[in-house]
């Protein structure tokens, strides 16, 4: 029977990445995470960060390495939401946002993947 468990990103400082990623979603890292794994629990799912030493970040938007994958975050408003991550060491690169105040913003995480904060309208929660 196949579970899903882990979604993984490659980094050069699991425990920096992993920590960068706590303080973005309000989640602790696990206690037994190291510098070559690192991981914060989403239920049974674990967002999780393990060491490469020869990483290479994505050149988004450029295609020479291109981003891979990306992360989409919900949020209810952008601008005490863009405070924070820029705070903890996220860059902004685009915004994608309708003069209503929806659509999405795209940021690097200090060792350059790429995410995403989101405003969609009726979005729910529950």
């Amino acid at each position: 029977m196949l579970r899903f468990s882990d979604f993984i990103i490659d980094c050069p400082d699991p425990m920096a990445l992993g920590a960068f990623y706590a303080e973005v979603t309000g989640r602790p890292l696990k206690a037994d995470s190291t510098d070559f794994w690192a991981a914060i629990a989403f239920g049974e799912i674990e967002l999780a960060f393990y060491r490469v030493d020869e990483y290479r970040a994505p050149t988004w938007p450029e295609d020479e390495h291109p981003k891979q994958y990306h992360l989409d975050f919900e949020v209810d408003e952008f601008a005490p939401e863009q405070e924070r991550v820029i705070a903890l060491g996220a860059t902004l690169k685009q915004e994608f946002v309708n003069d209503e105040g929806y659509g999405w913003q795209v940021y690097t995480d200090p060792v350059g993947h790429p995410f995403c904060l989101c405003r969609n309208r009726g979005y729910d929660w529950s």
